[in-house]
């Protein structure tokens, strides 16, 4: 068994149960403050924290948990903030939106609609005149894609020939509307074309092959001073129940943000979905570890945190 394959599916199975915890306090109302859970979004987080070497620079959106969870590996800084208070990991004083931990890369998240992009630029042009060989990670999800800024940003990471992997996490969804039901689909390997810029899908949720082929787009990006763009399938995983007056019977949508009462901790059973779009379901045929066992480790470990 490889050491460090199984640590990486460790990790992935604390984001996991982080989030399960998370979201079991949020249905008893203990937040004040809205909270995008990413069930479904471990694998791509972990990668992208694996990846990523001293000095590298994470740029985040709004729906950041997971990808906070995946650096810290720990649940209390992340509850702490969730619950506002002094202990958590910025002071109790950003909430879930903006979440940051600056030791560990995570220097900026948003919760502006392709805010990030335009930050990111300036964070990679700044690391170019400091000469640091390193590179800036910008993450958003498709419907960030509609914005003027990730137009603007990706040309000018490209003209200014800056070090960059631009993520951009496919779930087919806008909040409560798919996106087809929205708008006309855009291509995005079509449009990197465009402005010859090297593009690359990812899907699958297998975290060790995310990992090898992330280091070798980051080694590619410095080497080559170019911004890459990756696009990944991803299935947010959890649903709402949607009632307004065009829908007075419920209509079922994909979760975006809050509570989701589909997702719960019944009887330790952490994986959502039998199927290869919960990356729990993908790990747990890997046979590296027993996510069973581990899991339960990991779940008490937290929760003697939250005690």
């Amino acid at each position: 068994m490889n050491i460090s394959d199984s640590d990486v599916l460790e990790n992935i199975l604390e984001v996991r149960i982080a989030q399960l915890l998370i979201n079991e306090e949020y249905k008893e109302g203990k937040f004040k403050i809205p909270i995008h859970l990413g069930f479904g979004h471990e694998s791509i987080s972990v990668a992208v924290s694996r990846i990523m070497q001293d000095n590298d620079k994470l740029i985040l959106t709004h729906r950041n948990a997971a990808y906070n969870l995946a650096r810290v590996r720990k649940l209390k800084p992340v509850l702490n903030e969730y619950l506002l208070k002094s202990e958590g990991m910025n002071g109790g004083k950003i909430g879930s939106m903006n979440l940051l931990n600056s030791e560990l890369g995570v220097i900026y998240s948003s919760s502006i609609l392709g805010n990030n992009f335009g930050v990111a630029v300036g964070v990679a042009m700044a690391e170019r005149i400091l000469d640091k060989s390193n590179i800036t990670i910008i993450l958003a999800g498709d419907g960030a894609i509609e914005e003027g800024s990730f137009h603007e940003s990706l040309l000018m990471l490209k003209s200014l020939e800056l070090s960059s992997l631009v993520i951009i996490e496919n779930n087919e969804w806008s909040m409560s509307t798919r996106i087809s039901e929205r708008r006309h689909n855009i291509d995005l390997e079509k449009f990197s074309a465009s402005m010859d810029i090297k593009y690359c899908k990812l899907s699958g949720n297998n975290p060790i092959e995310y990992i090898q082929k992330l280091k070798e787009l980051r080694k590619e990006s410095i080497e080559k001073n170019t911004p890459i763009l990756i696009e990944v399938n991803v299935t947010t995983l959890g649903e709402w129940t949607l009632k307004n007056d065009e829908n007075p019977d419920g209509k079922q949508i994909n979760y975006h943000a809050g509570p989701t009462p589909g997702v719960n901790l019944e009887n330790e059973n952490i994986i959502i979905k039998n199927e290869n779009i919960d990356p729990l379901y993908v790990i747990k045929k890997m046979n590296i570890i027993d996510i069973q066992n581990v899991g339960e480790i990991i779940l008490k470990r937290f929760r003697d945190e939250m005690v």
